[in-house]
């Protein structure tokens, strides 16, 4: 197999079809067909699942997809580590949300003013998914929480953050969990770190919340707390960012719980270009 081999599974399996594919590509869709199934056989194993136009990936394909993603990241990396090239091409990066928004702007800014033709392709979603993405290959970076546990991973800390209690403007001041033991709380999907937390937060103190409503972004959380529908734990950074951040009253967690560290991680031993640019830009940006 080849490296142009394994563009062409990443491509499929981002686009879904193979004439979709061969348009990314610029080639044609025979000559797409014809190296996938010479893949295929060279593997010995059936990669994606044919059905009508569209082409789905298989568990053997998905198996195969992460080391390919991972092997194409390598490659462009060694390129970078013996050209001496100045940032350029495609970085990818991923992000937990309010860290996206709230945090990065001004960040992306000054990178693409530093590094014009670095194009920046930023991700977003829990820490859980975007360490899983790092580690595959997907992401050459991202920011999480930290610091990073997994071996594989080394970081450093860039953002200072702290995590607020919120509840409707009715609701009684709360100090610790035992007296919001059975309440709704609204959070994100159970790979969010800071969902986590809230729920070791309530553990402390042999409490328990209620029914937990999984949401999609803090709009939508602070949304259904203003209403008097349950509470939630949200980055104090996000809260003052939001237009309905006086709809609600925000109560630190106490005994430093909610003060946590957002770190930018990668694998261990990247000596990517565009990755050093943005550690460096990081540790210079309070000069």
């Amino acid at each position: 197999m080849d490296l142009t081999q394994l563009e062409i599974l990443c491509a499929i399996a981002e686009q879904g079809s193979v004439s979709a594919a061969a348009e990314k590509l610029h080639r044609v869709p025979s000559n797409i067909s014809t190296r996938l199934k010479q893949l295929e056989e060279e593997l010995g194993c059936e990669l994606f699942r044919r059905e009508k136009l569209r082409l789905h990936i298989t568990d053997s394909g998905r198996t195969f997809l992460a080391y390919s993603q991972r092997i194409l990241a390598l490659s462009e990396e060694a390129k970078q580590s013996v050209s001496g090239q100045q940032p350029a091409g495609i970085f990818t990066l991923g992000a937990i949300e309010s860290t996206a928004a709230v945090r990065l702007p001004p960040l992306i800014a000054r990178y693409h003013q530093s590094w014009p033709q670095v194009g920046l392709d930023l991700s977003t979603g829990p820490s859980g998914e975007m360490i899983d993405g790092v580690l595959a290959g997907r992401y050459s970076a991202a920011f999480v929480d930290g610091p990073p546990k997994h071996p594989q991973l080394e970081g450093m800390p860039v953002f200072a953050e702290e995590l607020v209690l919120i509840g409707a403007l009715n609701h009684p001041p709360v100090s610790d969990a035992s007296g919001i033991s059975g309440s709704t709380i609204y959070a994100f999907r159970a790979n969010c770190s800071y969902r986590r937390l809230f729920e070791n937060w309530f553990a402390r103190t042999h409490a328990v919340p209620g029914k937990i409503f999984e949401m999609e972004s803090y709009h939508g959380i602070l949304a259904c707390v203003s209403a008097g529908a349950g509470l939630a734990l949200i980055p104090a950074s996000m809260l003052e960012s939001m237009p309905g951040r006086d709809s609600v009253n925000a109560w630190p967690l106490g005994e430093g719980m909610g003060h946590i560290s957002i770190w930018l991680v990668w694998r261990k031993g990247t000596r990517s270009v565009n990755l050093q640019a943005m550690k460096t830009l990081l540790a210079t940006r309070h000069e």
